[in-house]
């Protein structure tokens, strides 16, 4: 009974902080930062929220019943393809409306660190060298965003939102412990949402 606890705890870690879940919410306090305006909070938040997570996890679900690639978090590697080049054409798409509809200079930063950390990922996964030959190496998307979200809620709230980085652990601790992701792919993916979407945003910003 004891050996399934931390099993259980890490599942259900990974689900309610899951890249879709973050990617849905973080938007909408980036709005609310910028605007102070309700509506503009639901409508621009929701731009990058639907383009930058719903749509690509629909995709990702309808997959993943189709046995195109192993379950909603694609923990094969070689089944990452179809659903980080979707959420890229997706999130493409939402920074297109965000510029057309005049969006908040700071939703604009968003998304836009949000895209360049999903190329760098798809470099990453599909041609970084790995050794005893080929390419491509399973970097923690998990943590990527977690890592990410923390960056860009230290940029915008402020140093005080630091209370938050046990959770970006708690979730590198839940990819090790699901056996999805080895700590050198967990390290690697906090690395990648810090250097990359952290400073792409904040310079952005």
């Amino acid at each position: 009974m004891v050996t399934s606890t931390p099993p259980l705890l890490a599942r259900v870690v990974t689900e309610i902080l899951a890249p879709w879940v973050l990617v849905l919410s973080l938007p909408l306090l980036v709005a609310w930062h910028a605007t102070g305006n309700a509506f503009q909070t639901v409508v621009w938040g929701l731009v990058v929220g639907v383009t930058g997570s719903v749509i690509p996890m629909a995709v990702v679900v309808r997959g993943a019943r189709r046995g195109r690639w192993n379950g909603h978090h694609v923990t094969n590697r070689e089944g990452r393809l179809v659903p980080l080049f979707t959420c890229a054409a997706s999130l493409g798409t939402g920074i297109a409306l965000l510029v057309v509809g005049g969006a908040p200079h700071r939703m604009l930063a968003l998304s836009l660190s949000m895209f360049l950390s999903l190329v760098v990922s798809i470099a990453i996964t599909f041609g970084a060298p790995v050794p005893g030959g080929g390419r491509g190496w399973k970097v923690s998307v998990h943590t990527a965003v977690a890592a990410g979200a923390l960056a860009v809620l230290v940029v915008t709230f402020g140093p005080w939102t630091l209370v938050f980085a046990p959770a970006v652990a708690l979730v590198g601790w839940s990819r090790v412990a699901l056996g999805d992701h080895t700590v050198a792919q967990v390290v690697g993916g906090v690395a990648l949402g810090l250097v990359v979407g952290g400073l792409t945003f904040w310079w952005l910003a």
